[in-house]
């Protein structure tokens, strides 16, 4: 069958947009991306200086890199020049990942608002706002003094990406409720109310919704009806609230989910039932990225023990452990032979997906400068620079802070023609080849 050249270049657009306009690649959320990123230590392409930290991942659609940041900018950049072609100011900050659809541009902001926004204005199409938006709180939280004190959880970094399918967007929120909005009116289609803060981002697949909850339960919910399917209820730390939680995003891939939790448990699930096909114990370490999964191996990192693994996808045994230099919050991205993934320390890690041996590592500028002093030569955080200045919750924001200065990398890099997107909370989004 022979195709006219303009039809198949339309094919590889629509292909390209699918595969690299949403978080992690595709509504699935596997972190797969078509051909091969940087093989060696890359060069840079170009840097854009945002206007604040960035804790998000890029999507990319139709030539235009689309990134927010803490500032509350979206950005719309040029994809060979880094040049801006709009930005779209929020009134809030912007921790929610890009999601470009036909034509339009929708993140979820830190007021909880869902914006629709024109990919190539940048002017606001529709605006669907909820009733309130919040952090995860509880009292006693990690174990802090004054345990009758209500302190909302800093590591609460990420808010919803939302998912586009069916016509519909996707999305969880602080007020508890997953939402099903009309992408072309903005006109709520359901909600569906969990028993905490909703920050996950939910996977599409077949015609369910996947999404985890703050209140430790991971949901499948109907995507036409907003009924629920089946409830997977992983661990409870009623005393500290340190061992709960859904911060991570699920990947499905061949009728199992996978997902991590903070309750330090990678999770296999049985997409039609919800049953525990496996987990994985991680020593007590939240897992708070989204598993890329190909090839019948799983691949995620943990916070405190600053581990990478790779699992396999039908038994969850350990195939290889890279330790990086500081806590795991960025879901890898997976292309050619490599996996790749950030740290807190700044650094982005390049490993071999078939063994786990680095094959290159990237500073950010902030971690380069290190003006805090607080990473060690070889990466490793200086515990007595990362020493608490309160001896309570204050010292979670002033670590937060501590890592803006080196530039941490939380969000998953975005790979598209040999090139990886990835943004820093040293504000700058890097192109590298």
């Amino acid at each position: 069958m022979k195709y006219s050249t303009a039809l198949v270049a339309l094919m590889v657009v629509s292909s390209t947009a699918a595969a690299q306009g949403t978080f992690h690649g595709n509504v699935a959320r596997t972190g797969v991306y078509e051909g091969g990123g940087p093989t060696q230590a890359p060069a840079v392409k170009w840097t854009f200086k945002a206007a604040g930290p960035i804790v998000t991942s890029p999507a990319i659609a139709g030539g235009v890199v689309y990134i927010a940041s803490m500032s509350g900018h979206l950005y719309a950049l040029d994809q060979g020049t880094g040049q801006e072609k709009w930005n779209f100011k929020s009134s809030r900050p912007i921790a929610s990942s890009p999601t470009v659809d036909e034509g339009t541009v929708y993140f979820v902001s830190s007021a909880g608002s869902l914006a629709a926004i024109d990919a190539a204005t940048g002017q606001p199409k529709w605006v669907y706002a909820i009733e309130h938006e919040r952090r995860f709180e509880a009292q006693g939280l990690h174990g802090y003094p004054y345990p009758k004190q209500t302190i909302p959880d800093a590591w609460d970094v990420f808010t919803s990406s939302p998912a586009v399918a069916h016509g519909k967007v996707y999305f969880g929120s602080g007020d508890g409720n997953v939402y099903a909005i009309d992408a072309k009116s903005g006109v709520l289609q359901w909600k569906f109310a969990t028993g905490d803060v909703v920050h996950a981002s939910p996977a599409v697949a077949g015609n369910t919704v996947y999404i985890g909850s703050w209140d430790s339960r991971l949901y499948a919910i109907d995507a036409e009806s907003g009924l629920q399917k089946w409830a997977f209820e992983a661990g409870q730390d009623p005393s500290y609230h340190n061992q709960v939680g859904f911060q991570s995003s699920p990947a499905v891939v061949d009728g199992t989910v996978y997902v991590g939790c903070r309750d330090a448990h990678v999770y296999a699930l049985d997409a039609a039932t919800g049953r525990k096909k496996w987990d994985y114990p991680t020593s007590k370490s939240w897992v708070n990225g989204t598993p890329a999964v190909r090839d019948g191996t799983v691949y995620v990192g943990t916070s405190d023990t600053s581990r990478f693994m790779a699992l396999d996808a039908r038994t969850g045994r350990l195939k290889f452990m890279y330790t990086a230099g500081a806590y795991i919050f960025s879901s890898a991205a997976l292309a050619g032979d490599l996996a790749y993934f950030g740290s807190h320390n700044g650094r982005l890690y390049s490993v071999n997906a078939k063994t786990g041996q680095l094959a290159w590592q990237f500073q950010t500028e902030g971690s380069k400068r290190d003006p805090m002093k607080i990473l060690n030569a070889d990466g490793s955080l200086n515990r007595e620079a990362m020493t608490p200045t309160f001896g309570d919750f204050q010292d979670m924001y002033v670590d937060f802070y501590r890592f803006i200065s080196v530039g941490a990398i939380m969000g998953s890099p975005a790979v598209d023609g040999g090139v990886l997107y990835v943004g820093s909370m040293d504000g700058n989004l890097y192109a590298l080849k």
